[in-house]
């Protein structure tokens, strides 16, 4: 194991933009890259392939210190096997599985996330800055909180996690160059294309009346 891990952490690319890049970093790059956009395609095997990211930015992260971002890979997983689940067993409304239909956030939805994210970022921030020797105890506090809310919003098929997925790439590029995590920063400027294309292939779905548009009662 001890070796594994060694040769994981050892250097696949000597300098890019001044870094050295590693095996489990280029492991995260490729398998990140191709969730994301098993998640615009609306294909199952988005999720297995995100837990193996997440177990890939476990050992990274950890070994960068971002220790908020680690244990936010740990929760990504679980949370996965649940969107996996959910996916697989479609819509309650009918018999067929894999049909989950995508649907709009409902205001009671968006403002209980945005209230968690606030709260969740605050909290972990402080855990990181007075806790850890996390030099970037805000950033890091944030694309933790927003990534479940978007993770668990992805789960439900909830067309506006898209969005949310953005605002956290915009963070999280300049915190991984900040780090020296180069390939992972532009994983995440690809990350971003990803969203946006995604995004406009969710509405096209929508468009198309493949996949209708439902919104939930704001009392649900």
């Amino acid at each position: 194991m001890t070796a594994l891990l060694d040769w994981m952490n050892s250097a696949a690319v000597p300098d890019l933009l001044g870094s050295p890049v590693s095996w489990i970093e280029v492991i995260g790059f490729v398998t990140g890259a191709a969730c994301v956009y098993g998640v615009a395609k609306q294909k199952l095997w988005n999720w297995p392939v995100g837990i193996l990211n997440n177990l890939a930015f476990i050992i990274l992260f950890l070994g960068a210190g971002l220790y908020g971002e680690t244990v936010l890979q740990v929760i990504f997983a679980a949370v996965a096997v649940y969107g996996w689940f959910n996916w697989v067993r479609g819509s309650s409304a009918t018999e067929a599985s894999n049909d989950l239909p995508i649907r709009d956030a409902a205001g009671k939805e968006v403002l209980l996330s945005a209230g968690a994210t606030l709260a969740g970022t605050a909290a972990v921030a402080m855990i990181l800055a007075h806790g850890t020797d996390s030099q970037v105890a805000w950033p890091d506090a944030f694309v933790l909180t927003a990534s479940l809310v978007a993770t668990y919003w992805q789960a439900k098929k909830i067309f506006q996690h898209w969005y949310v997925w953005i605002l956290i790439d915009v963070v999280s590029i300049p915190l991984y160059f900040s780090r020296g995590l180069a390939l992972t920063a532009i994983l995440y400027i690809g990350f971003l294309a990803l969203c946006v294309y995604g995004l406009s292939g969710w509405k096209r779905t929508r468009a198309a009346g493949k996949a209708p548009m439902i919104t939930v009662p704001a009392g649900a």
